[in-house]
């Protein structure tokens, strides 16, 4: 069964090297050209590409691009590799043609070991000169690969159906989200990742040749310059500019840089950040911010996911190919390089380091001589041998942080090491610490190396001795070298790491090969509820919400941490305040509020509805924890009605508060997971809309709309409808 039925060699396939093209959209794959002139697709002879075959059948096979069989449609095959003149051969509709596979085929790319359904994609055919698959390098993510010898497969399709499927379906751009964790599982890498923090830091300016030379690798350039930033003495545009030109569409993302510090979004320089280090992209603009992993990389809210959810698979697709095109070609101009140059810090720093060191063998000589004459209390729940490793491995591991931090200060802007760990694209300030200042404790099955010989580590050492040093602290740094001793400690902590990696392979791929033999068969089938292939129900929702996991996105709920008085503050329309009133709302709707008996009431009864949601919220997530996953993400819905409507947010309002209360209520009444107006399914529906009812209530409750978004009527009635499609279109397909 498992060597014949459920796997088994196919034809039509195909199995080489992979190495790096960032030239290629991320839905390509180069192909050599040896292996498209043996792999062939079935085309079927029409009236529309008659003459077209007839002239791959006369190429024959020796010539590409060509074909290898004709099928008669009495099902006669001619083999045109021996067939003496091809070009006697006449083709009628309804015959078959075997040609080469061409640019612009459908192939399935394939990396084992095959983990999730991201290993599996849909590329484009490019036919390319010499012997290896060619791959963009934004795909290596998901499929696990890098260019170090991997090999990956290729299927090619044998049907208008299977093409149409993978096209359709796996197709690499569609799988930018994965519903696994509802993130993009792209993002970029290496050099590129490099070359766009650089690019987009305060100081990088480009001539106008420059400029105009790196917009011709952009496609979707309109031909028109932006303004340059500096005019005289010469125009200058910046890099930043230049990014602003390859983000697609209006999008707006708000993120952070690397080097954020924690405390400065309360303080007054929210937007101005000292550092550089807020990045906002407006209506696709970088108006601020040094762009890194943070932005541009796999996680939740990046500026690719957001591409994604609001400008569709095809625009995020291509958004990959021209950011690497520009960017590459803008490294050309500036370079990055890494040498022992920049793994050297100034002699201050070193002398620091030996200080740090010095001290830190001190203080465990102390903790062992505390030891010896039993002045150490074992520390609660510990015995006294326990107490003694614990305060040592403290002493040694906040040494090993000092000389790091020390080392990783010393080191310049320019540095070549901190680039690439600022951008996020290679390497960690543990690294740096490491090839710099000192390596640190080496351990094996997470204590320091145990006595191997009587009483000692290894036979240079004295017996008992319960020193740094001898128990496998290695205070050398990897550009010092380390001595003979350390080096075998540290092939000791290495090779448990190297075990330890072959036999959870081994667990894990058994304990996945099970799971997925008893879930195989499990889909949402078209009543929304998850059955297998004998109808037995699993759930009656998929995920109780019956929403697609990638459509779904990371929001806060307003109202669950603020304090009562805060919440007031928020949510609570004050009608009385006639003043107020007139800065929100132009004279019309002053009047027709002042004139009107019911308004209090409906914003009474509004404002008993947020508390109520608020005490459930409370009662669901007792910890406090605001975060939740839910489709259509409202603050950025309301900042793209702001922009796109032209909001000024000093400005009166013509939106009128029975507008916003009545329009509220009707959407949540549209939004419907479990059809039925029984009993039963009304509960079911008010379980599956609960949390979602609470944040869009929440979000657009009078004051907030009012006073806090300034919508206007027209703004507000898009919003309302762009809510309604959206969470349509987030619910999960069979």
């Amino acid at each position: 069964i498992r060597g014949n039925l459920m796997g088994k060699r196919v034809d039509f396939s195909a199995r080489t090297v992979i190495t790096p093209d960032p030239n290629l959209r991320i839905d390509q794959v180069g192909v050599p050209r040896s292996i498209a002139q043996n792999l062939t697709f079935p085309e079927i002879v029409t009236p529309f590409n008659i003459d077209k075959m007839q002239e791959l059948v006369q190429r024959g096979n020796n010539q590409y691009p060509g074909a290898k069989y004709i099928i008669r449609d009495n099902g006669e095959r001619i083999d045109l590799r021996f067939h003496p003149k091809p070009s006697d051969l006449h083709l009628q509709c309804g015959y078959k043609v075997e040609r080469h596979v061409r640019d612009g085929d459908v192939v399935i790319f394939n990396r084992q070991p095959t983990l999730h359904k991201m290993s599996m994609m849909g590329h484009h055919i490019r036919v390319l000169p010499w012997s290896t698959f060619r791959m963009n390098l934004s795909v290596t993510t998901p499929y696990n690969a890098d260019f170090d010898g991997d090999e990956m497969n290729l299927h090619v399709p044998q049907s208008m159906e299977t093409r149409a499927e993978i096209e359709e379906l796996a197709i690499v751009p569609r799988q930018i989200i994965t519903p696994q964790s509802n993130r993009p599982v792209m993002g970029i890498v290496q050099d590129t990742l490099t070359a766009v923090r650089k690019m987009t830091k305060r100081d990088v300016f480009l001539e106008k040749d420059q400029m105009m030379n790196l917009l011709m690798f952009l496609p979707i350039w309109d031909g028109k310059m932006p303004m340059p930033a500096i005019l005289k003495p010469k125009p200058l545009w910046t890099g930043k500019q230049l990014f602003s030109l390859i983000i697609p569409g209006a999008v707006n993302v708000i993120r952070t840089h690397y080097t954020h510090p924690d405390d400065e979004d309360d303080s007054p320089y929210k937007w101005i950040s000292p550092g550089d280090t807020k990045v906002l992209v407006e209506h696709g603009k970088l108006i601020s911010g040094i762009l890194c992993k943070k932005t541009l990389g796999t996680s939740a809210g990046s500026l690719l996911h957001i591409v994604m959810l609001e400008l569709g698979w095809e625009i995020a697709g291509t958004f990959y190919w021209h950011i690497q095109m520009v960017i590459n070609n803008w490294l050309l101009l500036e370079g990055h390089t890494i040498g022992i140059g920049d793994t050297i810090a100034d002699p201050q720093t070193y002398i620091d380091i030996q200080n740090s060191i010095k001290k830190a063998k001190h203080d465990v000589i102390d903790v062992i001589e505390k030891a010896h004459n039993d002045e150490l209390e074992p520390t609660p729940g510990n015995t006294l041998r326990q107490t003694f490793e614990n305060q040592v491995n403290r002493i040694l591991n906040d040494a090993r942080d000092k000389t790091g931090s020390s080392a990783q200060k010393s080191l310049s802007e320019y540095n070549n090491f901190k680039a690439m760990v600022v951008s996020g694209a290679k390497g960690s300030k543990i690294n740096i610490s490491q090839v710099i200042a000192c390596v640190g404790q080496q351990n094996v099955e997470g204590k320091r190396i145990p006595f191997g010989f009587r009483k000692r580590t290894l036979p240079h050492f004295i017996k008992d001795d319960y020193g740094p040093e001898s128990r496998g602290f290695v205070e050398n740094s990897y550009l010092a070298g380390l001595t003979p001793s350390e080096f075998y400690f540290h092939a000791m902590g290495g090779r448990e790491g190297l075990i330890d990696t072959a036999v959870k392979t081994a667990e894990t791929g058994y304990i996945q090969r099970r799971l997925i033999k008893a879930m195989e068969s499990i889909m949402i089938t078209y009543d929304g509820t998850v059955r297998n292939s004998v109808g037995q129900l699993i759930q009656l929702r998929y995920g109780e919400d019956g929403l697609d996991g990638g459509a779904v996105e990371f929001q806060t709920l307003p109202t669950l941490k603020p304090s009562n008085k805060a919440f007031e503050k928020k949510f609570k329309f004050d009608i009385s305040n006639e003043r107020q009133l007139k800065k929100i709302f132009n004279e019309d709707i002053v009047k027709e509020l002042m004139g009107s008996a019911n308004i209090v009431g409906e914003l009474e009864k509004e404002w008993e509805t947020l508390k109520r949601d608020r005490e459930t919220l409370r009662q669901v997530f007792p910890k406090g924890d605001s975060k939740v996953v839910l489709p259509c993400n409202l603050p950025r819905m309301i900042w793209n009605a702001q922009k796109i409507f032209h909001i000024n947010t000093r400005v009166p309002t013509d939106l009128n508060p029975f507008r916003v209360i009545e329009g509220v209520r009707e959407l949540v009444k549209k939004i419907v997971i479990v059809q039925g107006e029984d009993p039963l399914s009304r509960m079911a529906n008010e379980n599956a809309t609960l949390l979602f009812d609470c944040l869009l209530r929440s979000t657009l409750c009078t004051k907030r709309v009012a006073e806090e978004f300034r919508l206007s009527s027209e703004a507000f009635e898009w919003l309302l409808g762009e809510i309604e499609t959206r969470f349509q279109q987030a619910q999960v397909q069979p």
